[in-house]
C-alpha cells in the first residue's frame, strides 16, 4: 500500500519537535504514508491533493500538543469514510492500535441513509460524535481542528454550501469549542463564519477596527508603558500584552445590544500574565490604585472558575484620557487553559490534573449523553443540545456555597434536578435568598437557591415538562413518569392518538383505527401499542412525530374518493386506483375547510386525491357514498369525464372557496411537485435551499432515475394557495439543472 509521498510533512514534524515532547515519530510517519496512499488520486475542491487536508488538521492538532495517537488519527480521519473500499476500522486498529481506531471511528460520519432522512442523518452523526467524545474527548479536539481547516479553505466551495457550513460552524462547533474552553479556536471559527454569513457586516466591522486601532495606538502604548513601569517598581515579573476585541465579538455586541461601533466602550483590553495566583490579586490592587474602576465590572473567575475551566480576574477601568479599557490578570497556566481549554490537560498532564480531575471536568459530556441519547426525536435532541451546551450560563449557589452553572432561562425546577433526581422528585417549593418563590421562577446570577423537599411529595407534575429549560431535568421527569405512572401514561397516550386518528378519518371504523395505530407502533420500533402509548404519555415521543405515519396508514385504509362510476367507466383497476396521488389537504382540516358547497349542510368535506385542489382553483363537489363530499378541480379528468353522465349529474354540487379566491384562511395545504432535473451533484441541495429561502416546509421527498442523466424528484410541500404554488414553481424552474416542474406526481 505504501508509496512515495505526494506532499511534504516537514512543517508537521517541525511543530512536533518544537513542543519539546516525546512523540513516536515513526508511528506518525507510518500513519501519514498509509493515508497518503489511500487518498492517492483524490483532490479537494480547490484542486489541491486531498492529503493536504489531513496534514493541515494534524498540524493544528500538534499545535494543541496532543499525543501521538491524536496526530495519527488526524492524518487518518477521512480514510474510512472516503476510502472505505480500501480500508476499514479493523485494518486501522491492526496497523495503528485500538486507540487510533476508536478516534477515527468517532470522526467518521454516519452514511448510507435514505435521502428523506438527511437531517436526521446529520443529527445522528453529531450524536455519534458526542457519544465518542464522552468516551474520549480527543475525538472532539480533532473534529474542531478538522472544522477549522475546512473553514480556512471554504472559498473553494459554492456559495450556498459555504453558507450551510458556516451556519453549522456558528451553531454547533464554535459554541462547543467555547464549552471546552478552547477560546483561540472558537474565536477563529466565529470570525471565519461571520465572513461567509454576513460578508458586508464583517468588512464594515473590520474596517472600523483598523480605523479606531490606528487612531488609538498612542493611547494603547501610553497605558502599556505606565502599567509596566508600576509593576516593575513593585518587583513583579510579568508579561503584558494589549489587545482589541475580535470582529465577531464586536459585531455580536452591536447586534444584541443595538449599539453603534462608537458605543462599544470595552474595545480595548490589556492582559497581564504573572507567575502565581497571589500575584494576580496583587496586580489587581495596583491597577485599581492607578485607575478608577467601573462599578459592577469586576469578575473573579479565579475563585469561581467558569465550567469550561476558564480562570482569570477581569476588571474594567477608566484611563486618564477618559477611555475605558478591560484588564485581564492570570497566571501562565491559566493563560494556556484559557487559550486551549481542556486540551491544555496534555500540556499540564502531571501533578494536579489526574484522570479523576479530567473525568470531573468532563462530567457534563457524560450527563448530556445520558440525558439525550435515548430520545427518538432528532429535533428535540438538537434543541436540548443548544440549550444544555451552547447557551449562556447563570451561576447560582447552594445554601452551602457550592456553585451551580445552568443555562440562561433555567428555573428552580432545573436547579433541583441538577442537584439530584430525588431532590427534584420530592420538591415542594423553593427559597431564593431566603424568600419563598414559585417553582417556575427563572434563576439569576449570584442567587442562593434552597430547595424545599418532603418525603410525602407525590412526585413531579406533567406541567413541569413545559416549564423546565434543561434536557437533564426534562429527562429525569420523564423517567419518573415512565417508572411510576405507566398505566396513566397509556391512558394519556391513547387519548392523544385517538384524537388524531379521528381528525384524519372521522368515518373510519374502530377496528381499522386500531389496525392503523398498531402498524404505526410497529414501524416506530415498539413491541406493543401500549409501549408507544406509554412513550407518548411520559413525553419521550411527541405525538406530532406519529402523524405522518398515521396519515399514511389511514389513507391506505380509506377508500379512494374518486366517483365509483367514473372509475368503472374509465375501466380503472384496483391497482390503478391505488396509484392515485395523495391530494393537497389542509393540516387543520375542518368540516368546511374554507369551502362552501351549495345545497349541502352538515357533510364532511374532503379533498380529492386525484387533482390536488388548492385555494384559488375553480372547484366542484361530488357527493360520495358514505364519505361526505369530495372536492375536485373543475379541470379534473374525473369531473370532465362524468359531468355529463345523467346518472351522476345530481351528485355534482357547485362549490367555491369562502372569501377571496386566493385566501388560504390561515390553513396550510400539501402540494405535490414533480421536478425533472439533470442528474448532477448538488441539485437536491439547490432545491432544498431555494425552498428554505421561501420558508416552504418539505413534508416528503423521494427520487427516481429517469434515464442515464435524468432524475425525477417528487416533493410534498406546504402551500398556502395557487398563487403561492406558482411562485414556488417559478423559483424552482429558475434553478440550474432543473428542466421542468409539474403539478402532482405521474
Amino acid at each position: 500500500m505504501e508509496q512515495t509521498p505526494s506532499v511534504s510533512t516537514d512543517r508537521l514534524f517541525e511543530i512536533l519537535r518544537a513542543t519539546g515532547k516525546k512523540y513516536d515519530l515513526a508511528k506518525i510517519q507510518a500513519a501519514f504514508a498509509y493515508a497518503d496512499a489511500l487518498h492517492a488520486g483524490q483532490f479537494r475542491k480547490s484542486g489541491d491533493a486531498y492529503i493536504t487536508h489531513p496534514i493541515a488538521v494534524a498540524e493544528i492538532v500538534a499545535s494543541l500538543e496532543l499525543d501521538t495517537d491524536s496526530i495519527c488519527a488526524a492524518l487518518l480521519h477521512d480514510t474510512v469514510e472516503d476510502c472505505g473500499e480500501k480500508t476499514n476500522i479493523q485494518e486501522i486498529a491492526k496497523r495503528f492500535g485500538a486507540d487510533v481506531a476508536m478516534l477515527v471511528e468517532g470522526l467518521t460520519k454516519i452514511v448510507a441513509l435514505q435521502i428523506d432522512d438527511k437531517e436526521e442523518a446529520h443529527i445522528e452523526t453529531l450524536r455519534k460524535m458526542l457519544l465518542a467524545m464522552s468516551k474520549d474527548v480527543r475525538v472532539i479536539f480533532i473534529k474542531l481542528c478538522d472544522r477549522l481547516h475546512n473553514m480556512r479553505t471554504l472559498d473553494a466551495k459554492p456559495d450556498h454550501k459555504r453558507r450551510i457550513t458556516a451556519l453549522e460552524t456558528m451553531q454547533v462547533y464554535a459554541p462547543l469549542a467555547h464549552r471546552l474552553g478552547m477560546q483561540k479556536i472558537k474565536q477563529e471559527l466565529e470570525n471565519l463564519g461571520m465572513q461567509y454569513l454576513d460578508p458586508i457586516g464583517y468588512v464594515e466591522v473590520r474596517d472600523e477596527i483598523e480605523r479606531k486601532y490606528g487612531m488609538s495606538l498612542g493611547f494603547i502604548e501610553n497605558i502599556r508603558s505606565i502599567v509596566a513601569e508600576k509593576l516593575t517598581e513593585n518587583g513583579i515579573k510579568f508579561h503584558l500584552e494589549g489587545r482589541i476585541k475580535t470582529a465577531y465579538s464586536i459585531y455580536r455586541k452591536m447586534f444584541k445590544q443595538n449599539k453603534s461601533f462608537d458605543e462599544i466602550y470595552d474595545f480595548y483590553a490589556m492582559r497581564i500574565i504573572v507567575d502565581t495566583e497571589l500575584e494576580c490579586y496583587t496586580v489587581l490592587g495596583i491597577i485599581h490604585e492607578m485607575f478608577n474602576s467601573i462599578p459592577g465590572r469586576f469578575k473573579d473567575y479565579i475563585s469561581i472558575p467558569k465550567p469550561n475551566m476558564y480562570r482569570s480576574l477581569h476588571t474594567t477601568v477608566i484611563g486618564r484620557d477618559g477611555i475605558p479599557f478591560e484588564v485581564q490578570i492570570r497566571t501562565w497556566e491559566m493563560h494556556h487553559i484559557a487559550e486551549y481549554g481542556i486540551a491544555a490537560h496534555w500540556k499540564y498532564k502531571s501533578g494536579a490534573t489526574s484522570k479523576e480531575d479530567m473525568d470531573k471536568k468532563l462530567e457534563w459530556i457524560a450527563r448530556l449523553i445520558e440525558t439525550e441519547d435515548g430520545t427518538r426525536d432528532p429535533e428535540e435532541f438538537m434543541t436540548a443540545l443548544k440549550i444544555d451546551i451552547f447557551h449562556d450560563e447563570v451561576f447560582v449557589f447552594t445554601p452551602k456555597g457550592d456553585v451551580r452553572a445552568l443555562p440562561q432561562g433555567a428555573t428552580v425546577i432545573d436547579f433541583a434536578y441538577a442537584i439530584h433526581s430525588e431532590v427534584g422528585n420530592k420538591m415542594l417549593g423553593a427559597k431564593i435568598n431566603g424568600s419563598i418563590v414559585p417553582i417556575d421562577r427563572v434563576l439569576e446570577n449570584g442567587e442562593i437557591v434552597e430547595i424545599l423537599t418532603s418525603s410525602a411529595a407525590k412526585g413531579p407534575s406533567r406541567d413541569w415538562l413545559n416549564i423546565v429549560r434543561t434536557g437533564e431535568a426534562r429527562n429525569k421527569i420523564r423517567q419518573w413518569f415512565k417508572r411510576e405512572k405507566r398505566a396513566d401514561n397509556i391512558i394519556v397516550g391513547k387519548a392523544a392518538i385517538d384524537a388524531e386518528v379521528k381528525k384524519l378519518a372521522p368515518g373510519l371504523p374502530e377496528s381499522k383505527r386500531a389496525e392503523a395505530v398498531a402498524a404505526v407502533a410497529s414501524r416506530m420500533g415498539y413491541s406493543t401499542v401500549e409501549d408507544m402509548y406509554n412513550s407518548i404519555g411520559y413525553g419521550e415521543l411527541p405525538v406530532t412525530k406519529t402523524l405522518r405515519r398515521l396519515k399514511d396508514e389511514v389513507e391506505a385504509m380509506t377508500p379512494p374518493e374518486i366517483p365509483e362510476e367514473v372509475a368503472s367507466s374509465a375501466k380503472m383497476t384496483a391497482e390503478d386506483v391505488s396509484q392515485v396521488v395523495t391530494a393537497a389537504r389542509p393540516h387543520n382540516l375542518k368540516h368546511n375547510s374554507g369551502i362552501v358547497v351549495d345545497g349541502a349542510e352538515g357533510c364532511a368535506v374532503k379533498f380529492a386525491k386525484c387533482c390536488n385542489p388548492l385555494p384559488g382553483d375553480e372547484v366542484v363537489g361530488f357527493v360520495t357514498k358514505g364519505f361526505g363530499i369530495s372536492i375536485h378541480k373543475q379541470d379534473c379528468p374525473n369531473y370532465v369525464q362524468s359531468r355529463d353522465n345523467m346518472d351522476l349529474v345530481d351528485r355534482w354540487k357547485p362549490a367555491h372557496w369562502e372569501g377571496a379566491a386566493n385566501e388560504s384562511r390561515g390553513s396550510v395545504y400539501e402540494a405535490l411537485l414533480q421536478i425533472h432535473t439533470l442528474d448532477t451533484v448538488g441539485v437536491l441541495a439547490d432545491i432544498t435551499a431555494a425552498l428554505a429561502d421561501m420558508k416552504v416546509s418539505i413534508l416528503q421527498i423521494n427520487s427516481q432515475k429517469a434515464g442515464s442523466d435524468r432524475v425525477i424528484i417528487n416533493l410534498k410541500v406546504s402551500c398556502k394557495n395557487v398563487d403561492h404554488y406558482y411562485s414556488i414553481v417559478s423559483r424552482l424552474r429558475s434553478l440550474k439543472n432543473v428542466l421542468d416542474v409539474i403539478r402532482g406526481f405521474s
